[in-house]
């Protein structure tokens, strides 16, 4: 008896312990999306940890294009909440305009104006925007959830700022359909 017990009360104790955190998941107070003042480019969204969000030109309302692209989707993370969660905005970011679509494991990807959202992975920290331009297929992303591809006025620039090289060591290469990713 007590050997059928013990294994009984660990399960009890997992599934109480995923309820919880699956309930704290879904009533999160911390915004998803934020915006930050970039001095280049005007107001633009964030993602909760200030990290740069950025829309794939290839994209259309509602279906992401990138992950399915195993090196693409390595360099470009979707901006994900779990199933179930409705994503948050900060201040001057327009709750009407977050919505989701389906992703894979069980997730959800955040969408801005429907456009799916993502971070860039040579951003490592808060307020870069190494991703911007890049293949002339990825920008910054409006409070309006337009597509950012100049400098602001009153910025720090006047001109679009330079593509990084064509190949930046990211395995992206060119081909005659457009797609960046092979």
């Amino acid at each position: 008896m007590i050997r059928w017990l013990l294994p009984v009360a660990m399960i009890a104790a997992i599934g109480t312990g995923a309820a919880m955190a699956a309930t704290s998941a879904t009533h999160s107070s911390t915004p998803v999306v934020k915006t930050v003042a970039s001095a280049k480019f005007g107001k633009v969204l964030v993602n909760a940890g200030g990290r740069t969000l950025y829309r794939y030109t290839l994209d259309s309302k509602g279906v992401d294009r990138c992950t399915s692209n195993a090196t693409c989707a390595k360099y470009w993370p979707q901006l994900l909440v779990k199933a179930g969660v409705k994503p948050t905005g900060g201040a001057g970011v327009q709750a009407s305009l977050l919505g989701t679509i389906k992703a894979k494991g069980g997730m959800l990807q955040v969408t801005y104006a429907g456009f799916p959202l993502y971070t860039f992975a040579g951003d490592t920290k808060a307020g870069q925007v190494n991703g911007q331009a890049f293949e002339k297929q990825w920008y910054v992303v409006s409070t309006k959830g337009a597509l950012v591809k100049h400098a602001a006025a009153g910025g720090t620039s006047s001109s679009s700022p330079p593509a990084p090289s064509p190949d930046p060591g990211y395995g992206a290469t060119t081909t005659t359909s457009g797609s960046a990713w092979g």
